[in-house]
């Protein structure tokens, strides 16, 4: 099929959804009458910012900045209003495997062979992750030069819309107690912030398991001062110079709607105009280089107009690793994502959940679990859920860094993506001691209805290392050794960062480096995921620089 077949069946697959998505609106959906599909949107418009990226840290900034502001957000993804059920919690797993041209969740492999997805839909991440919910731990506020009060007053006005107390019931309470057997201590209770010890935290579920995202904070908007296209891909920032010694200026950028027909959206002349890069720790350095804002040589080889020689942008990139058991159960287990959290700082941080549609994943586990299990119990763990759960541990701050490289010049192509798992040795004893965690919860009294006691946690490893996790070269050695087990089994957390690292491509107040009207506010800046998961800190950060951003336009 050549790529203008491609692009038709795409745009007419997308224009399907989104008959489907009006015709069956949930009711209990927000209504936005300022969200439409790009191909309505004008050649030419004029707006004081453009936000490039309606994800987690978009859209609470973009909401915050339409108070007083005309504001354009453009998503390259869809509506997460338009299967509202495929976002609720019993569908965690299926909606990362949905295949479909316009899934929330876009598949792709690192060079370290790792399968990985990266958000394409209005609220991001937060449409299709675990749902966990807990602030970052002062370190992070300190370093990104925020106001402790504005903080608060941030993480207060995401949580009326989004955060509720995480439900606890038989297969969390076992876990909470198996982490106190195994010495994460003390028991913190619930609390949103991040603490040494066992917690309960918060989640976006909400007491009838339908998930909420940071799209429903743009209902704190102005709509009258916001527009939002869907299926808007940005092929580039317009970045204007004027003589040989003048710094670069963002003007405008250049869109994509889904039927391919190009748009051309314009700041307007108020000196404070700015354009926000919101697109991820993948997708915000990837703009800025096909925008000719990149390591030159990267750019003169792909044919890009060099802007800027930015050697840093799509460099120190970071993901936190994710190796765990699957501990099926002689008894039924509620279905349960992230409640509760075991936190060793800075070594890892160790959550579970129950009853998750994984069955298409576990064939291979049942012919490893024949010797041991007779057909009816086999039968019994994987009837439409697992009869189980599964204990994990994320490395926290990863010292192991990569890099992303562009293939083409093509916006909707994941680029190359390396994050060098485990190459820092330390990375690989932050995961050998969480594993090592894992097996004394799986083997504590308190954890002990939940397993049967002749499948060995060693038999757990090797169920799991039998699993086609990765497509990593194997180890022979993978059952013998904890430190093979963690190469050999490792996932995504899905937790990017880097890319865009403050004081290397942005500064404290997340302007680019060496140019103005433009600025990068999302994980890309990080150095390190804050708090046990990320999306919390995220959306504060949205609110958070859209108050201090109306603060300086105004001032």
């Amino acid at each position: 099929m050549d790529m203008r077949s491609w692009r038709f069946l795409k745009a007419s697959l997308v224009a399907v959804f989104a008959l489907h998505a009006y015709f069956c609106h949930s009711d209990t959906a927000p209504y936005y009458s300022f969200v439409d599909e790009a191909t309505s949107a004008p050649q030419v418009s004029y707006h004081d910012y453009i936000v490039v990226g309606g994800g987690v840290a978009g859209c609470p900034l973009a909401a915050t900045l339409s108070e007083t502001a005309t504001v354009l957000v453009l998503e390259r993804g869809g509506s997460p209003y338009r299967k509202p059920v495929d976002t609720d919690k019993g569908n965690f797993v299926l909606t990362l495997l949905d295949p479909t041209p316009d899934s929330y969740a876009q598949a792709f492999i690192t060079e370290d062979g790792v399968y990985n997805h990266r958000a394409r839909v209005l609220g991001g991440g937060s449409v299709f992750n675990a749902g966990f919910y807990s602030h970052a731990e002062p370190d992070f506020i300190k370093e990104s030069g925020l106001d402790e009060a504005l903080v608060k007053d941030s993480y207060q006005w995401v949580e009326k819309k989004v955060a509720f107390k995480a439900p606890v019931l038989q297969w969390q309470s076992a876990v909470i107690n198996g982490l106190l057997e195994a010495g994460v201590l003390p028991y913190n209770g619930f609390t949103y912030d991040h603490i040494n010890g066992t917690k309960i935290g918060a989640t976006i579920f909400d007491l009838d398991d339908h998930r909420h995202s940071a799209a429903d904070l743009l209902e704190y908007d102005n709509p009258k001062q916001i527009k939002v296209y869907l299926h808007a891909t940005v092929h580039k920032i317009i970045l204007a110079t004027e003589g040989i010694r003048s710094r670069p200026r963002a003007e405008g950028v250049i869109f994509e709607d889904a039927f391919g027909v190009k748009h051309t959206a314009f700041l307007t002349k108020d000196s404070k105009s700015e354009i926000i890069v919101s697109a991820g720790a993948i997708g915000s350095p990837q703009l800025l280089m096909l925008s000719g804002i990149g390591p030159a040589h990267q750019l003169e080889a792909l044919g890009i107009e060099v802007v800027m020689d930015q050697p840093m942008v799509g460099q120190g990139m970071g993901d936190n690793t994710l190796n765990g058991l699957v501990i099926p159960s002689p008894i039924p287990v509620e279905l349960s994502l992230v409640s509760s959290v075991g936190i060793s700082q800075p070594v890892n941080y160790i959550e579970s959940g129950s009853g998750l549609n994984l069955t298409p994943s576990f064939g291979r586990i049942t012919k490893l679990l024949l010797p041991f299990l007779n057909q009816t119990t086999i039968g019994s763990l994987f009837d439409t859920r697992l009869r189980g759960g599964i204990i994990v541990q994320k490395a926290a701050r990863p010292i192991s860094r990569g890099h992303i490289e562009l293939w083409s010049t093509d916006p909707n192509e994941t680029p190359k993506v390396r994050f060098n798992y485990f190459q820092e040795p330390e990375d690989l004893r932050k995961c050998v001691q969480g594993i090592k965690t894992i097996i004394n919860v799986v083997n504590s009294k308190a954890f002990s209805k939940f397993r049967y006691q002749e499948i060995s946690t060693q038999l757990l490893l090797n169920l799991v290392a039998a699993l086609p996790l990765n497509l990593r070269p194997r180890s022979l050695a993978t059952a013998l050794s904890l430190e093979h087990f963690c190469r050999d089994t490792v996932m995504t957390f899905w937790h990017h960062h880097g890319g865009c690292q403050t004081g290397n491509v942005v500064d404290h107040d997340y302007r680019v480096l060496g140019v103005d009207g433009l600025r990068v506010i999302d994980s890309s800046t990080f150095s390190f995921t804050p708090g046990t998961n990320p999306q919390a800190a995220v959306m504060m950060l949205g609110r958070a620089m859209g108050v201090r951003i109306q603060k300086g336009r105004y001032s």
